[in-house]
Protein backbone atom coordinates (compact mmCIF):
# COMPACT_ATOMS: atom_id res chain seq x y z
CA UNK A 1 0.00 0.00 0.00
CA UNK A 2 2.98 2.31 0.59
CA UNK A 3 4.80 1.62 -2.16
CA UNK A 4 1.62 2.86 -4.20
CA UNK A 5 1.29 6.27 -2.81
CA UNK A 6 4.96 6.39 -2.87
CA UNK A 7 4.66 5.87 -7.03
CA UNK A 8 2.01 7.85 -7.22
CA UNK A 9 3.37 10.94 -5.74
CA UNK A 10 6.31 10.59 -7.94
CA UNK A 11 3.82 10.44 -11.19
CA UNK A 12 2.49 13.65 -9.57
CA UNK A 13 5.84 15.33 -9.68
CA UNK A 14 6.92 14.37 -12.90
CA UNK A 15 3.81 15.32 -13.93
CA UNK A 16 3.88 18.78 -12.78
CA UNK A 17 7.45 19.05 -13.55
CA UNK A 18 7.13 18.20 -17.10
CA UNK A 19 7.08 20.55 -19.63
CA UNK A 20 3.91 21.43 -22.00
CA UNK A 21 4.19 23.72 -24.84
CA UNK A 22 7.72 24.55 -23.62
CA UNK A 23 7.36 26.38 -20.26
CA UNK A 24 7.73 24.53 -16.93
CA UNK A 25 4.48 24.13 -14.84
CA UNK A 26 5.27 25.47 -11.72
CA UNK A 27 6.66 28.67 -11.59
CA UNK A 28 8.67 30.08 -8.93
CA UNK A 29 7.16 33.59 -7.49
CA UNK A 30 10.63 34.55 -6.58
CA UNK A 31 13.94 34.82 -9.10
CA UNK A 32 16.19 31.78 -8.37
CA UNK A 33 19.58 33.68 -7.24
CA UNK A 34 21.01 33.56 -3.44
CA UNK A 35 20.67 37.05 -2.00
CA UNK A 36 23.95 39.61 -1.26
CA UNK A 37 23.46 39.57 2.35
CA UNK A 38 22.34 37.31 5.26
CA UNK A 39 19.82 38.23 8.48
CA UNK A 40 21.95 40.01 11.17
CA UNK A 41 21.16 37.67 14.02
CA UNK A 42 22.95 37.91 17.39
CA UNK A 43 25.18 34.93 17.86
CA UNK A 44 24.45 32.66 20.77
CA UNK A 45 26.12 33.44 24.12
CA UNK A 46 28.21 30.63 25.82
CA UNK A 47 26.84 29.56 29.23
CA UNK A 48 27.77 31.45 32.57
CA UNK A 49 31.43 30.39 34.52
CA UNK A 50 32.50 30.69 37.63
CA UNK A 51 28.91 30.98 39.34
CA UNK A 52 30.12 29.53 42.33
CA UNK A 53 33.50 31.15 42.90
CA UNK A 54 31.14 34.26 42.36
CA UNK A 55 28.41 33.34 45.24
CA UNK A 56 31.22 32.15 47.51
CA UNK A 57 33.02 35.81 47.33
CA UNK A 58 29.41 37.30 47.97
CA UNK A 59 28.99 35.13 51.03
CA UNK A 60 32.06 36.24 52.21
CA UNK A 61 31.37 39.81 51.61
CA UNK A 62 28.10 39.69 53.22
CA UNK A 63 29.24 37.94 56.53
CA UNK A 64 31.80 40.71 56.72
CA UNK A 65 29.86 43.38 56.20
CA UNK A 66 31.77 44.20 52.72
CA UNK A 67 35.00 43.86 53.94
CA UNK A 68 37.63 43.35 50.71
CA UNK A 69 40.52 42.40 53.16
CA UNK A 70 38.51 39.94 55.07
CA UNK A 71 38.01 37.99 52.08
CA UNK A 72 40.98 37.88 50.13
CA UNK A 73 41.14 34.16 49.17
CA UNK A 74 37.72 34.32 47.61
CA UNK A 75 38.38 37.12 45.79
CA UNK A 76 41.75 35.56 44.42
CA UNK A 77 39.86 32.43 43.71
CA UNK A 78 37.27 34.05 41.64
CA UNK A 79 39.87 36.19 39.86
CA UNK A 80 41.81 33.13 38.60
CA UNK A 81 38.64 31.10 37.48
CA UNK A 82 37.70 34.14 35.47
CA UNK A 83 40.87 34.63 33.70
CA UNK A 84 41.33 30.64 32.70
CA UNK A 85 37.60 31.15 31.31
CA UNK A 86 38.80 34.13 29.08
CA UNK A 87 41.99 32.25 27.94
CA UNK A 88 39.84 29.20 27.22
CA UNK A 89 37.35 31.61 25.64
CA UNK A 90 40.15 32.83 23.40
CA UNK A 91 41.81 29.75 22.48
CA UNK A 92 38.35 28.34 21.44
CA UNK A 93 37.49 31.36 18.84
CA UNK A 94 41.07 31.17 17.90
CA UNK A 95 40.61 26.99 16.84
CA UNK A 96 37.45 27.76 15.02
CA UNK A 97 38.66 30.54 13.29
CA UNK A 98 41.18 28.04 11.64
CA UNK A 99 38.72 25.56 11.13
CA UNK A 100 36.80 27.79 9.25
CA UNK A 101 34.14 28.04 12.02
CA UNK A 102 30.81 30.01 11.21
CA UNK A 103 31.54 33.90 10.42
CA UNK A 104 29.73 36.90 12.03
CA UNK A 105 26.45 37.80 10.39
CA UNK A 106 28.36 41.33 9.62
CA UNK A 107 31.37 39.80 8.17
CA UNK A 108 29.40 37.72 5.45
CA UNK A 109 27.88 40.72 4.73
CA UNK A 110 30.80 42.65 3.70
CA UNK A 111 32.44 39.76 2.12
CA UNK A 112 29.20 39.74 -0.21
CA UNK A 113 29.26 42.84 -0.71
CA UNK A 114 32.97 42.39 -2.46
CA UNK A 115 31.62 39.67 -4.05
CA UNK A 116 28.11 39.75 -5.46
CA UNK A 117 26.04 37.34 -6.75
CA UNK A 118 25.27 36.93 -10.02
CA UNK A 119 21.74 37.87 -10.84
CA UNK A 120 21.21 35.75 -13.67
CA UNK A 121 19.21 32.80 -13.73
CA UNK A 122 20.88 29.58 -14.79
Amino acid sequence: MAAQGGILFQEKVSRMLSRRDGKPVLKPNRPLVLKDQVANRKLKKGEATCITEMSVLMACWKINNFNDGLCSTETSSFYSCVEKAQAARKSRSEQSGLQGGRLHPKEVNTLLRRYPNLRTEI
